[in-house]
Parts: C-alpha cells; sequence; structure tokens
C-alpha cells in the first residue's frame, strides 16, 4: 500500500473551506439583516414617541394658556371671603364632631382625689389643632402636678402648662392649664398610659 501522492500538483480538499466561508458569509447577512431590520422597527418607534411628545407639550401648553385663562377670570375677594367661609365652617364642623364624653372620661381616669375641675374650654385654631383651658381646684401644688403627669401620659394632651395660679379665699389653689389636647386615642392606649 502505497502513502505517497505521486501528483505533480498536490491536491487540497477545499470543500470544507468553501463550507465554512458560505456560513460565515451566510451568519455575516442574517446579523447585517436582522440590525436594518431592527434599526427600521426603532426608527419608526423613536418617530411615534417623537409625535406622541409632540402632542402631549401642545396640550400642555393649552392647558397651561387655559389655566391662566381661569385664574384671570376668578374674582379674588370673592374667592377670599369663599376660604374665609369654608374655614368657619370647618371650625364649626370640627367642634360639632368633638366628643365631651371622650374628654370627660380622660378626666375621670386622671383627675387626683385632691383636685377638682371648675371649667372646660376647647378651642379649635385651624392648622394649630385644638388648645383645651382647664381651671382645676387642688388642695396643693401637688395635686395640679400629679393631674398634668397623668394626662400627658395618655398622649392625647402636651404641652399642658400653669398658666395662672393663685391662692382663692379658702385656701385652695385655682389653676389655669392650658395645652393641645387631640383627641381619639383609644382606651387600651390610655388605659395602658394611666397605669405607667
Amino acid at each position: 500500500m502505497l502513502r505517497h501522492n505521486l501528483a505533480t500538483r498536490p491536491f487540497y480538499n477545499e470543500r470544507l473551506v468553501h463550507v465554512v466561508l458560505v456560513a460565515v458569509s451566510l451568519l455575516a447577512i442574517g446579523a447585517t439583516a436582522l440590525n436594518a431590520w431592527q434599526i427600521v422597527r426603532l426608527s419608526g418607534h423613536n418617530s411615534a414617541l417623537q409625535g406622541r411628545l409632540q402632542a402631549d407639550e401642545r396640550k400642555s401648553q393649552e392647558l397651561r394658556a387655559r389655566a391662566v385663562t381661569l385664574r384671570a377670570s376668578i374674582n379674588q375677594p370673592d374667592l377670599d371671603l369663599t376660604i374665609v367661609a369654608a374655614d368657619e365652617a370647618n371650625v364649626a364642623i370640627d367642634r360639632r364632631v368633638f366628643s365631651w364624653t371622650d374628654l370627660f372620661n380622660q378626666f375621670e381616669t386622671t383627675l387626683p382625689e385632691t383636685v377638682r375641675i371648675a371649667a372646660v374650654r376647647p378651642r379649635i385654631d385651624r392648622g394649630v389643632g385644638m388648645t383645651l383651658s382647664v381651671v382645676v381646684v387642688a388642695k396643693n401644688a401637688e395635686g395640679i402636678d400629679t393631674f398634668i403627669e397623668r394626662l400627658e401620659k395618655t398622649g392625647a394632651f402636651s404641652g399642658l402648662l400653669s398658666r395662672e395660679e393663685y391662692v382663692r379665699e379658702d385656701g385652695a389653689l385655682q389653676a389655669t392649664l392650658e395645652g393641645e389636647y387631640t383627641p381619639g386615642l383609644s382606651r387600651s392606649a390610655r388605659s395602658k398610659a394611666v397605669r405607667r
């Protein structure tokens, strides 16, 4: 068996090389076609987005112009009167929904035996909340301090201070307490705060 090539020109099998080159060429052509399709698709998508953006910008300008026209047509004195009336109505509503029962329940659970309440005046201020003024009569200052501490432990009262104090003719101490009151604290939270 001969293993030598006696041909004058050696034979090379170029078929595999041609197949690989054709495959690579087809892949390159496919990738180019895919890229071209993506470019066309994204270009169309970009054009649609540009159109929507321009339409939205036109609509925004129209709405701004309409808002300027509406603002110019508003009668400012009438608007101011309406705002004042709305604030008064809101204060009246807040007063109407104020729960005296809840407030007196707070007092009942926190009032020391040596203190009694002479007067209570809630005042609702818009934006500030509710300010409560409580006139108390006590045998001594310690009873008033205890009452203030217990009220603040409930969480419904804050910033309670004695604004005015004087000794009455019968020797009792009368004080006007004033501070912020936030109604609506749950009974369980209130009882936990008082037990501390």
